[in-house]
Protein backbone atom coordinates (compact mmCIF):
# COMPACT_ATOMS: atom_id res chain seq x y z
CA UNK A 1 0.00 0.00 0.00
CA UNK A 2 1.39 3.40 -0.93
CA UNK A 3 1.63 6.13 1.68
CA UNK A 4 1.83 9.90 1.41
CA UNK A 5 4.40 11.29 3.82
CA UNK A 6 3.54 14.41 5.77
CA UNK A 7 6.18 15.77 8.19
CA UNK A 8 5.39 15.19 11.89
CA UNK A 9 2.20 13.28 11.07
CA UNK A 10 1.17 9.67 10.70
CA UNK A 11 1.49 8.57 7.06
CA UNK A 12 -1.78 8.71 5.12
CA UNK A 13 -2.41 5.68 2.89
CA UNK A 14 -2.99 6.33 -0.78
CA UNK A 15 -6.73 7.00 -1.12
CA UNK A 16 -6.89 4.96 -4.32
CA UNK A 17 -5.70 1.88 -2.41
CA UNK A 18 -8.34 2.46 0.25
CA UNK A 19 -11.04 2.87 -2.40
CA UNK A 20 -9.95 -0.34 -4.10
CA UNK A 21 -9.82 -2.21 -0.78
CA UNK A 22 -13.06 -0.96 0.82
CA UNK A 23 -15.08 0.83 -1.87
CA UNK A 24 -17.39 -1.99 -2.98
CA UNK A 25 -18.25 -3.21 0.51
CA UNK A 26 -18.91 0.35 1.69
CA UNK A 27 -21.15 0.99 -1.31
CA UNK A 28 -23.17 -2.19 -0.69
CA UNK A 29 -23.63 -1.34 2.97
CA UNK A 30 -24.57 2.29 2.27
CA UNK A 31 -26.95 1.22 -0.51
CA UNK A 32 -28.89 -1.09 1.78
CA UNK A 33 -28.70 1.35 4.67
CA UNK A 34 -29.85 4.41 2.70
CA UNK A 35 -32.10 2.71 0.11
CA UNK A 36 -30.94 4.98 -2.71
CA UNK A 37 -28.01 4.31 -5.06
CA UNK A 38 -27.11 7.97 -5.66
CA UNK A 39 -27.26 8.80 -1.99
CA UNK A 40 -25.15 5.71 -1.21
CA UNK A 41 -22.50 6.83 -3.71
CA UNK A 42 -22.45 10.27 -2.08
CA UNK A 43 -22.14 8.67 1.36
CA UNK A 44 -19.17 6.58 0.22
CA UNK A 45 -17.47 9.66 -1.20
CA UNK A 46 -18.09 11.56 2.03
CA UNK A 47 -16.74 8.59 3.96
CA UNK A 48 -13.48 8.61 1.99
CA UNK A 49 -13.14 12.36 2.44
CA UNK A 50 -13.53 11.93 6.20
CA UNK A 51 -11.06 9.03 6.18
CA UNK A 52 -8.50 11.13 4.34
CA UNK A 53 -8.91 14.06 6.72
CA UNK A 54 -8.98 11.92 9.88
CA UNK A 55 -6.39 9.26 9.10
CA UNK A 56 -3.58 11.01 11.01
CA UNK A 57 -5.81 10.80 14.13
CA UNK A 58 -6.43 7.05 13.68
CA UNK A 59 -4.71 5.53 16.72
CA UNK A 60 -4.95 1.92 15.64
CA UNK A 61 -7.04 0.89 18.66
CA UNK A 62 -9.18 -1.13 16.24
CA UNK A 63 -8.67 -2.58 12.79
CA UNK A 64 -8.60 -0.11 9.95
CA UNK A 65 -11.71 -1.76 8.45
CA UNK A 66 -13.63 -1.38 11.71
CA UNK A 67 -12.72 2.30 11.93
CA UNK A 68 -13.77 2.89 8.30
CA UNK A 69 -17.11 1.10 8.76
CA UNK A 70 -17.82 3.27 11.82
CA UNK A 71 -17.21 6.40 9.75
CA UNK A 72 -19.51 5.11 6.98
CA UNK A 73 -22.29 4.30 9.45
CA UNK A 74 -22.03 7.77 10.97
CA UNK A 75 -22.22 9.31 7.50
CA UNK A 76 -25.32 7.23 6.71
CA UNK A 77 -26.94 8.23 10.00
CA UNK A 78 -26.30 11.89 9.21
CA UNK A 79 -27.94 11.44 5.80
CA UNK A 80 -30.94 9.76 7.44
CA UNK A 81 -31.41 12.76 9.72
CA UNK A 82 -31.79 15.13 6.77
CA UNK A 83 -35.24 16.21 5.60
CA UNK A 84 -34.51 14.87 2.11
CA UNK A 85 -34.46 11.34 3.52
CA UNK A 86 -38.14 11.42 4.40
CA UNK A 87 -39.06 11.42 0.69
CA UNK A 88 -37.28 8.14 -0.20
CA UNK A 89 -39.36 5.15 -1.28
CA UNK A 90 -38.21 1.90 0.36
CA UNK A 91 -38.39 -0.02 -2.91
CA UNK A 92 -36.02 2.32 -4.78
CA UNK A 93 -32.95 0.29 -3.78
CA UNK A 94 -34.36 -2.81 -5.46
CA UNK A 95 -34.59 -1.05 -8.83
CA UNK A 96 -30.80 -0.73 -8.85
CA UNK A 97 -29.97 -4.27 -7.80
CA UNK A 98 -29.43 -7.01 -10.36
CA UNK A 99 -32.30 -9.42 -10.75
CA UNK A 100 -32.66 -12.54 -12.85
CA UNK A 101 -36.38 -13.00 -12.02
CA UNK A 102 -35.66 -16.36 -10.43
CA UNK A 103 -37.31 -17.52 -7.23
CA UNK A 104 -34.01 -16.87 -5.38
CA UNK A 105 -33.97 -13.27 -6.63
CA UNK A 106 -37.55 -12.76 -5.44
CA UNK A 107 -36.64 -14.17 -2.03
CA UNK A 108 -33.58 -11.93 -1.86
CA UNK A 109 -35.73 -8.89 -2.67
CA UNK A 110 -38.23 -9.85 0.02
CA UNK A 111 -35.41 -10.30 2.50
CA UNK A 112 -33.85 -6.93 1.61
CA UNK A 113 -37.19 -5.17 1.96
CA UNK A 114 -37.68 -6.67 5.41
CA UNK A 115 -34.12 -5.77 6.45
CA UNK A 116 -34.73 -2.17 5.36
CA UNK A 117 -37.88 -2.06 7.50
CA UNK A 118 -35.95 -2.98 10.66
CA UNK A 119 -35.14 -0.29 13.17
CA UNK A 120 -31.67 1.17 12.85
CA UNK A 121 -30.17 -0.81 15.73
CA UNK A 122 -31.25 -4.14 14.19
CA UNK A 123 -30.53 -3.16 10.60
CA UNK A 124 -26.94 -2.20 11.50
CA UNK A 125 -26.07 -5.54 13.05
CA UNK A 126 -27.66 -7.51 10.19
CA UNK A 127 -25.80 -5.46 7.57
CA UNK A 128 -22.46 -5.73 9.32
CA UNK A 129 -22.80 -9.41 10.22
CA UNK A 130 -24.22 -10.80 6.98
CA UNK A 131 -23.27 -8.28 4.31
CA UNK A 132 -19.86 -7.21 5.65
CA UNK A 133 -18.93 -10.58 7.18
CA UNK A 134 -17.90 -8.96 10.45
CA UNK A 135 -17.66 -10.89 13.68
CA UNK A 136 -19.68 -9.85 16.73
CA UNK A 137 -16.51 -8.49 18.36
CA UNK A 138 -15.82 -6.28 15.32
CA UNK A 139 -19.43 -5.07 15.18
CA UNK A 140 -19.20 -4.15 18.86
CA UNK A 141 -16.11 -2.06 18.10
CA UNK A 142 -17.76 -0.36 15.11
CA UNK A 143 -20.94 0.48 17.00
CA UNK A 144 -19.15 1.14 20.31
CA UNK A 145 -21.58 -1.23 22.01
CA UNK A 146 -20.92 -4.25 24.29
CA UNK A 147 -20.64 -7.62 22.53
CA UNK A 148 -23.54 -9.02 24.58
CA UNK A 149 -25.79 -6.23 23.30
CA UNK A 150 -24.75 -6.95 19.71
CA UNK A 151 -25.52 -10.66 20.18
CA UNK A 152 -28.97 -9.85 21.55
CA UNK A 153 -29.70 -7.39 18.74
CA UNK A 154 -28.63 -9.94 16.15
CA UNK A 155 -30.83 -12.60 17.72
CA UNK A 156 -33.83 -10.25 17.90
CA UNK A 157 -33.32 -9.05 14.32
CA UNK A 158 -33.28 -12.65 13.11
CA UNK A 159 -36.49 -13.36 15.07
CA UNK A 160 -38.21 -10.32 13.56
CA UNK A 161 -37.13 -11.32 10.06
CA UNK A 162 -38.27 -14.89 10.64
CA UNK A 163 -41.73 -13.71 11.70
CA UNK A 164 -42.03 -11.17 8.87
CA UNK A 165 -40.86 -13.65 6.23
CA UNK A 166 -42.87 -16.61 7.52
CA UNK A 167 -44.37 -18.53 4.62
CA UNK A 168 -42.22 -16.65 2.12
CA UNK A 169 -38.60 -17.11 3.07
CA UNK A 170 -39.05 -19.47 6.01
CA UNK A 171 -41.24 -22.51 5.57
CA UNK A 172 -43.37 -22.80 8.67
Amino acid sequence: MGYISVPNRKPIPDINNLIEKYGNSLLRMCLIYLKDSHLAEDAVQDTFIKIHKSYPKFRGDSKERTWIMRIAINVCKNYLRSSWWKRIDETMVLENMPSNNSNDALQDEALLLEIMKLSSKYKEVILLFYYQDMKIREIAEVLKTPEATISIRLKRAREILKINLKGWYYDE
